[in-house]
Parts: C-alpha cells; structure tokens; sequence
C-alpha cells in the first residue's frame, strides 16, 4: 500500500480508557484475521487488505520487520517492512519493484536498508499519537539491527487539490507548512525527509497522480563492519516540573495545569516527567472544614480520579509519568502518601513513602508503607523515593542492588535547610550507587491553606561523579523557587562503564565479607500501633528476603 494510511488524521477517541494497556510486538501469523480486519477498515477505497500469503510471505522472509500495537488483545495498530539494497532503492523505482503483481515479496536477506511499506493505525485509536510509537519501534529496529536508514515511497493524497502546482512546489509548501498533507506532514514529522520524486510509483493512485516521495531517515549509528547491536536503550530524556503552588477553584483546573505541563515534556520528547510531592495539594482549599486531618482525607478522595487521568495523559502524550505524591486512604482506613508510576503504555505502578515526617504523621496520620520496587519501563530500570526517603541511603542501595538507572525524588520542602537535606542526601546517593537522580519540588506560597503556606525548591538531575560526567555531577537545575521545566540526557551506558571501569567502583568494592543489606520483615501493623521493642526490631527493613548481592555486577 506504499505508506497510504493517514495515521495522524485526528479522530473520535475511544470512550473508555480505564484498562488502556498498549503493547509492541511482532506480528504473528495467527494475527492475520485482525490485520484483514483492520486493513480493510481502513483501506476501503484503496483495495482492502493485502493476501493471507502476501503477510505470511512477509512474516516469513523478515519477521522483525512487521511490527504491532495492540491494546490488550486487541490489534489496532501495525507498520511492515522489507529489507533492500540501499544503493538500488535510494533511486528511482516503482512500487513494483518491492511487490509484484501477483503480491510476491521481493524482501533482500542481504539488504543494508528498511523499506517501509505500510503503517496503519485503527480509525478508533487516532489522536494518541500511536503512528509514532511504531514509527519510533521500526527505527529502533534500524539502529539495533544496523541497517542504514529507512526508506519509504510515500504517497502525496492532497496533491489533487493543487493540480497548478508542479510536484516539487506542492513538496516545498508541505515542508513550508502551507499545505498540509496527510501522509507527507507525518513522515516529516518524524523526521524523515524527501530525497527524491518518484515519477510513475503508483500509476493509479489518482490523487497523488502517480507522484510518490522517496522518503528517507538515517541511522547515525550505522557501523557497515564488525557492528554489535545493543538492544538496550541507551539514550533517555528527562524531564521535571518546578511546580508552582496556586489557588484552584476545582480539581479540573488543576488538571489542566497537569497537562499543560505534560504537553510541554512531549514537545521536547521527554522520556518521563516528574511532578513534585503533593503536588495537587491546593485542593484542600476546597474542603470547608479547618481540621488538616479531615483536609488530607478531603484530598484522598481525589488520588484515583487523578491518577486515572494522568494515566490517559501519559498515553495520549507518550510520556512516562511520575506522579509526585497524592495521599491514598485503603480499605482499612489508613492513609498513605502515594507515588505513581503512570508509563506510556497505559500501566500503572505505585510506590508508597516509607519514611513519614514527623509532621505527616501528627497533622495528617500518615502511616508508612513497607515495600520499594525498581520498575521496567521501556527507558530504562527506575525507582522512586519520596522525600524524606531519600534521606534513608539503605533504601537506594537496595534498589541499585536490583539494577536501577535512575532514581525519582519528588519533594516538597519549606524552608531552605529542609530542601538541602533532600538535595545533598540525593546527590549522595547518585555518587554511591552510581545512578542518575532527579529530585522535584513545588515553590510558591498558598497563606490560606494549611501547611501549604510556603515552600522552597532548587530542583535537580545529578550523576556519578567521574569523568563522564559534569565535573560538578549536577546534569542540570532550576532557578529557585521559580516555576519551569527542565530536562536533561541521560546516558544509560555510562552508568555501566562507570560501575566497571570508572575511577572508583562504589557497587563492586563492597566489603561484602564484612556487611550486608536485606530486607528484615514486612510489618504486619502499622508503625503506629507496634510497641517500642517491635519498632526497633524492625527500623530500617521493611521486606522479608534474601540480599541482592550481586546485582551491581554487569557485565
């Protein structure tokens, strides 16, 4: 079908998003029915979909190349693609020099290229910037398998409409921005580019008038000899927000101000965005009773509404997010201050604050939990640690002992002395356990709330502290207490020459003959409740298990 999809045409979104799971697999030839399905929903005007032998002959010859998005069970998404010669499809050619006429694929064992033929998205699905995330799939396959670039002959659907425009003119308004082109706006999007103008790639497609653009997206990374593909993704993006306190009249503002902000990670194609503590704390303005222990259980009742929208946030946006903290009251009645991990495929992980600040626990009642976990995310290993938390190097070690790249400190802080506890431990802990963290925090004041009068932030990203890095180990900061975002990259593969070959090895040095690190025993009552003899037994652990020993040690 050569590209014929209008994959970021926007449309009606789907009505509910609550079980949204989104998945990236390679097609199976089981899968077929779906495709016929989906292919001739969409392509109803262009022949409806391609031969049960057409996509197996495909699967066959190139497997990792035919690749789908499915929600759950559910098919609605898929790009396929072909390997070629770079030297001969970088020139002109026909659409019939790929297929056939009788559908015969002539994909090439030896290529050194990707042909992208084909990308769709379901109507249904439009709108969430789907198109993308397979786009973004079929190029990291290019880097990882150590193709050259990708092509592709891309139609031109709206260049009827200009019929007193040569080929070259309407390519140049598209680019310009003065027209928009379906297919062409995408591509360019991104970020490929026109190398050429097919004459005669598709005879009977009308609208483009037998036009096509040889399309085309580079591989930097491209080695022709004695390359060894990395399948694990070494550049990332992150991002934060300085948040500012600010009266709301109802959760719905707020969430506006979420999403202005998480729109704003996606413009720079942040991999994550971080939210500070309690970030969504001004609503306990609303509640009409002075008592903050009533107030935070006000704010209680909003932490799923919000966290299922964020959730629909970082989907839409395709952004994992890190949710700050919302205060979460459990089925038996016992509040809890609540991280959430929000990734980009609709998932959604917790992490609870262990340690509880004296104020939490006699304004509010706040109660800590009893497990820290390092999450998958497809951007690297990460972990959370709220506040006071990271003040606690045991529970960072733990996590670094389980492999994780990067560590979230969302924050709230109102003096200065206060913040530079969280910021010092936080950087503390990026030198010892070799990781990137970023700590996030609120500014502002908000006099007619309680507790929420004034706070102090400097946000930050810190690193190792070796040679690879900033010589200050500080990857970037804001302006204190001033509202605004900041982003840094991270480089993953650092982390690991760093822990193997860096001045010092702060994980592999361990006196492992001398100490360890485990977890204890998970308290079966709150922290609250245990005399002084059970508290003692288990300060420091939470979680029955073994140590994780030997974790760090990658090779």
């Amino acid at each position: 079908m050569a590209n014929t999809t209008k994959i970021g045409t926007p449309m009606s979104k789907i009505e509910k998003l609550d079980d949204f799971h989104l998945t990236i697999a390679e097609i199976k030839k089981k899968d077929y029915p779906q495709i016929k399905e989906l292919m001739d929903r969409v392509y109803i005007n262009l022949g409806g979909a391609w031969s049960k032998t057409t996509i197996h002959t495909l699967i066959d010859a190139f497997p990792e190349g035919q690749i789908a998005l499915f929600d759950h069970d559910k098919l609605i998404g898929m790009v396929l693609s072909m390997r070629v010669d770079y030297a001969k499809f970088s020139n002109p050619h026909t659409y019939d020099d790929l297929i056939g006429h009788r559908e015969i694929i002539k994909d090439n064992p030896k290529g050194d290229a990707i042909y992208g033929l084909d990308a769709l998205i379901d109507p249904e699905y439009r709108g969430y910037r789907l198109g993308r995330r397979l786009y973004d799939a079929r190029k990291e396959l290019c880097r990882q398998m150590n193709f050259r670039s990708i092509l592709a002959g891309g139609r031109i659907p709206k260049y009827y409409n200009h019929q007193d425009l040569t080929p070259g003119e309407y390519i140049d308004a598209v680019e310009s921005r003065e027209i928009h082109d379906p297919a062409l706006s995408f591509q360019l999007s991104n970020g490929f580019i026109v190398k050429r103008i097919l004459t005669g790639y598709l005879p009977d497609d009308k609208q483009s008038k037998g036009f096509a653009t040889l399309l085309e997206w580079a591989n930097i990374y491209y080695e022709p000899k004695d390359y060894k593909p990395n399948t694990r993704k070494s550049e990332v993006r992150i991002g934060g927000i300085q948040w500012q306190m600010r009266e709301v009249e109802s959760p719905e503002e707020l969430l506006q101000q979420v999403e202005f902000f998480v729109d704003i990670m996606a413009d720079y194609n942040s991999d994550f965005a971080c939210l500070p503590e309690f970030f969504n704390a001004p609503l306990m303005g609303l509640c009409e009773s002075t008592d903050q222990n009533v107030a935070i259980r006000f704010l209680a009742d909003y932490t799923e509404w919000f966290k299922n929208e964020i959730s629909h946030l970082a989907v839409s946006y395709n952004v994992n997010v890190i949710t700050g903290s919302m205060p979460l009251l459990d089925e038996n009645d016992t509040l809890y201050n609540v991280s959430y991990l929000c990734r980009r495929d609709g998932t959604v992980e917790e992490q609870r604050k262990i340690h509880i600040t004296p104020h939490e626990r006699s304004a509010w009642v706040i109660e800590g939990g009893d497990e820290v976990k390092v999450f998958d995310t497809d951007a690297g290993r990460v972990g959370i640690l709220v506040c006071y938390d990271v003040e606690f190097p045991e529970l960072a070690r733990l996590m670094a002992l389980d492999d994780m790249d990067i560590l979230f400190v969302p924050f709230w802080t109102d003096t200065q002395n206060g913040y530079l506890r969280v910021r010092h431990c936080a950087q503390a802990r990026a030198i010892e356990n070799e990781c990137y963290v970023m700590i996030c925090g609120s500014v502002g004041n908000l006099p007619q709330v309680e507790s929420l009068d004034i706070q102090y932030a400097q946000s930050s990203i810190f690193s190792p502290s070796d040679f690879a890095f900033p010589h200050d180990a500080i990857m970037a900061e804001t302006t204190a207490n001033t509202e605004m975002v900041f982003f840094s990259d991270l480089n993953l593969d650092k982390l690991i020459h760093v822990r193997n070959e860096g001045s010092v090895h702060n994980l592999l040095d361990r006196r492992d003959d001398l100490f360890s690190l485990k977890w204890k025993r998970k308290s079966k009552v709150s922290a609250s409740k245990l005399s002084n003899e059970e508290r003692r037994e288990n300060s420091g652990s939470v979680l029955l298990g073994d140590p994780l020993q030997n974790r760090a040690q990658k090779s």
